[in-house]
């Protein structure tokens, strides 16, 4: 087998562009690859799904580093999104398994689901500002400490099931949820703690559909060959770039790759 079959330019091209959203958005890991995976290259979605959850890991690992060296991670707020998410995810993979036993692989439904995530992932990227205006402007918004870690775990567990069989929900979805749950938090704390907590949730997912048997290594690691330039490059022109216009555009993109997904 030669490196063109083996690294196909179209894979590696969109791991690229992938890798280069997250780097200046801090999102399109889960949610842009794999539609990208399903509509563009005829993936079955639930290998889809297992591939891009690896992929996912492994490019926000990246995320991770930069915003640990900058000390923008709240680490209080990962432990708590982390203590819902890990063992809902576990649970979630364990009937995935006998789901898939019993009754074979539910393409449709998956595919129906992730284009309903796809939907709301394009709305929270829309809205992400006005409602951390919105929330800034009245402090009623603000929880008590004990309401604030429950609710916290509990929107750990949620994204544990979602992103599991989805791979989609970790970012966008879940950023604007913690917005409402901290909202004395700076963003970038928030946005650190939401990378932070993506990595171990999607990796103990993608490792889950792996033991499963829907991940496809060999079209994992082009796609990781482009991301992770992707990334870097992206995490370094980020601040120069237009955000708005690219959260606006990415916002799009996802809404129109959902209906076509849902109505697929």
């Amino acid at each position: 087998m030669d490196l063109l079959s083996l690294f196909d330019p179209a894979h590696v091209a969109s791991g690229f562009g992938v890798g280069l959203l997250v780097g200046t958005t801090g999102v399109g890991g889960g949610s842009l690859m794999t539609p990208i995976l399903v509509l563009l290259f005829g993936v079955h979605p639930v290998t889809a799904v297992g591939t891009d959850l690896l992929f996912a890991a492994a490019t926000k690992s990246v995320g991770v580093l930069v915003h640990g060296a900058n000390r923008t991670v709240d680490w209080h707020v990962t432990r708590l999104l982390a203590t819902g998410s890990v063992p809902a995810s576990a649970a979630t993979l364990a009937l995935l398994a006998a789901t898939e036993r019993a009754a074979g692989e539910p393409s449709h439904l998956l595919a129906v689901l992730l284009g309903v995530m796809l939907v709301l992932t394009s709305a929270a990227l829309i809205g992400r500002n006005r409602l951390r205006r919105l929330v800034e402007r009245r402090a009623r918004f603000a929880l008590d400490e004990a309401r604030s870690r429950s609710l916290t775990i509990a929107l750990g567990a949620a994204l544990g099931v979602v992103v599991s069989i989805s791979s989609v929900g970790a970012g966008a979805v879940g950023m604007t949820a913690l917005l409402l749950l901290h909202s004395k938090q700076p963003m970038a704390r928030l946005i650190g703690a939401d990378i932070a907590h993506a990595v171990p949730l999607t990796l103990l997912a993608g490792l889950g559909h792996w033991l499963i048997g829907s991940v496809d290594v060999g079209l994992l690691t082009p796609l990781l060959v482009g991301s992770i330039p992707g990334v870097i490059l992206g995490s370094i022109v980020g601040p120069r770039l237009p955000e708005p216009v690219l959260r606006l555009g990415l916002a799009a993109a996802l809404a129109v790759a959902g209906v076509k997904l849902i109505g697929a």
